[in-house]
């Protein structure tokens, strides 16, 4: 489905908010061939990040970044990028080369959140057009909130990028602000092999001979693969 349910793994003192937490405010928009995402042919050494298939990731210091797995197939299907209690979950698809897909998505992401009850805000963030998702939860405490996801795409050539943002950066602008600059440090490797449109673009384990991104403390940050999470597919 296009919307679900946070998993456990994330900050639950984060992932139900009160009515009362306002929502990102708008940003203004930058290009992406100048500020990314960036294509594979519009960078010059791929040796600096870690090689994960379809997504070339820039390792960082306090960078957390967990594969997640497909339980029915055992494919990995999307890497998170967590920094402190915030997390962007990202998947790369294949595009028709004419059009982007971000414009048809966004609608099916707002009809389904409120086949569930919930709120859809769209607005202009720094990334271009952004979905801010709200759908009723029950807080830890058992009062009424709701669980906040923010959703943004970037079409590329060939390629859709979609990042899903959890925790204080879904709504704080502040905190998303690493994140955000790792998703547009990221790289896509479209390949040349013929893909229908929104097929998933094959992400695989980093290579052993490869250094995982380290934290603060000098320890490997990159996690054992985990099961899928339900935010997984774009139509």
């Amino acid at each position: 489905m296009l919307f679900g349910r946070s998993r456990k793994s994330q900050r639950e003192s984060d992932e139900v908010l009160t009515p009362s937490e306002s929502v990102i405010e708008e940003q203004d928009t930058e290009g992406r061939s100048t500020s990314g995402p960036f294509d594979v042919h519009e960078i010059e050494d791929r040796e600096e990040y870690l090689d994960l298939g379809a997504i070339l990731v820039s390792p960082r210091p306090g960078l957390e970044l967990r594969l997640e797995v497909e339980e029915s197939s055992q494919r990995v299907i999307a890497v998170s990028l967590d920094i402190g209690d915030s997390s962007v979950q990202v998947q790369a698809f294949a595009a028709p080369r004419s059009e982007g897909l971000w414009p048809e998505i966004r609608e099916q992401i707002a009809e389904s959140v409120r086949s569930q009850g919930g709120q859809i805000d769209e607005l202009e963030g720094t990334l271009g057009a952004e979905l801010i998702a709200s759908v009723p939860a029950e807080a830890p405490d058992g009062t009424a909130g709701y669980r906040v996801a923010r959703f943004v795409g970037v079409d590329g050539p060939r390629w859709f990028l979609r990042g899903v943002f959890s925790g204080p950066a879904a709504i704080q602008r502040e905190a998303a602000t690493e994140l955000e600059e790792l998703f547009r440090a990221l790289v896509v490797v479209r390949g040349d092999s013929p893909m229908p449109p929104r097929e998933l673009l094959p992400l695989t384990m980093p290579k052993a001979s490869e250094e995982a991104p380290q934290a603060e403390d000098g320890r490997p940050s990159l996690q054992a693969p985990e099961r899928g999470p339900e935010i997984t597919e774009i139509g």
